[in-house]
């Protein structure tokens, strides 16, 4: 059936990106409309450049976002905005889309890979094992009540605690320099 083509088919998308233990970013340069609109709200962090443009459009063609669009663009922007933007159908221009959240920051077209690379390297500069876990929690936080969320945070920071890196990060720390870290 339809309903069993979409579970096995564009769902397993933002599943496999819900599930990356890694950071996501999107580098937008042009239209991300419907589906391309949701893909790139499944992912941490995005940017785009001045010709990045955005619509949940699927109400125009009298279908639904079959791919949990919803799901992510109610987190991103909250109930009322993804509301208007899901019902109206409309297209965001780049700069608007900054205002509203959906976007990081905007650069220039030319600009935009440079700067998606320049933010990847900066995250991987940092302690892998650290950056897994706070993704973890920033997801986690999304659902959690914040006692329960605390647990999470005592035991995640107790482990990282333990590892080489953060002795690594420590001891680069105070002698000014980047780190070398070996993910132990």
């Amino acid at each position: 059936t339809l309903e069993q083509n979409y579970r096995g088919g564009v769902q397993r998308i933002p599943l496999a990106l819900e599930r990356a233990e890694i950071p996501v970013i999107a580098a937008v340069n042009g239209p991300a409309i419907g589906a391309g609109f949701d893909m790139a709200n499944m992912c941490d962090i995005r940017i785009g450049s001045t010709h990045a443009q955005f619509g949940e459009t699927f109400a125009n063609l009298g279908i639904i976002a079959g791919d949990g669009g919803g799901w992510f663009l109610t987190r991103l922007l909250g109930y009322q905005r993804a509301a208007e933007l899901t019902f109206t159908g409309r297209i965001v221009k780049a700069e608007e889309a900054k205002a509203l959240g959906i976007l990081l920051e905007v650069t220039a077209p030319e600009e935009l890979l440079p700067r998606a690379r320049e933010l990847a390297a900066r995250i991987a500069a940092k302690p892998p094992q650290a950056i897994r876990y706070a993704k973890r929690l920033l997801r986690l936080a999304q659902r959690q009540g914040l006692e329960e969320h605390l647990d999470v945070c005592a035991a995640y920071q107790a482990i990282c605690h333990k590892t080489e890196d953060h002795q690594e990060a420590l001891t680069a720390f105070f002698e000014k320099r980047q780190g070398r870290f070996t993910r132990r």
